[in-house]
């Protein structure tokens, strides 16, 4: 009886040390690009950047990706030192490779065109704890394409005020 009481106590420790979830969001993408397609995609990372998102510094508002020999990686994406790090600490800015499928990967090359870029959405971790990114194919908007975002914006603000 007390074995399995142990053994119960460990699985929940086991599923609560991945139970903080972290998200980190693009919040300028929605505004400045209409999203086409959205694809989840693995990051490289060193033990250093792992513990840095953990704690939430990490931003994703300059970066972009592209492809280099048949490869995505995402350049501009600013993950701060670890404070703990000492000498194995990563440089903030380097170019990290994302891991997808290599149908996936053939499909965005054929997809990036000109005028469409690769932009990160949001990073986040998963169930099982590995950090993930979401990628979105995006085509820049045009200074009257914000107008009405902000004006869609102001009215749902609006509508909501109303029902109060």
């Amino acid at each position: 009886m007390k074995n399995n009481s142990k053994k119960e106590e460990a699985m929940a420790k086991e599923k609560n040390r991945f139970s903080k979830k972290i998200v980190i969001k693009n919040k300028r993408a929605s505004f400045e690009y209409e999203l086409l397609d959205k694809y989840v995609a693995g990051i490289v990372l060193q033990g250093t950047e792992v513990k840095s998102i953990r704690t939430g510094k990490a931003q994703l508002q300059d970066a972009y990706c592209y492809f280099s020999k048949g490869e995505l990686w995402i350049k501009n994406m600013h993950i701060a030192t670890y404070a703990q790090g000492n000498i194995y600490n990563h440089p903030e800015t380097r170019e990290r490779k994302l891991l997808l499928q290599r149908k996936e990967l053939n499909k965005l090359m054929k997809r990036n065109e000109k005028g469409l870029t690769i932009i990160p959405i949001h990073l986040f971790t998963n169930e099982r704890g590995l950090i993930k990114l979401q990628i979105a194919l995006a085509k820049g908007k045009k200074l009257y394409d914000k107008r009405q975002s902000i004006k869609e914006r102001d009215l749902e603000r609006e509508m909501a005020r109303t029902k109060l």
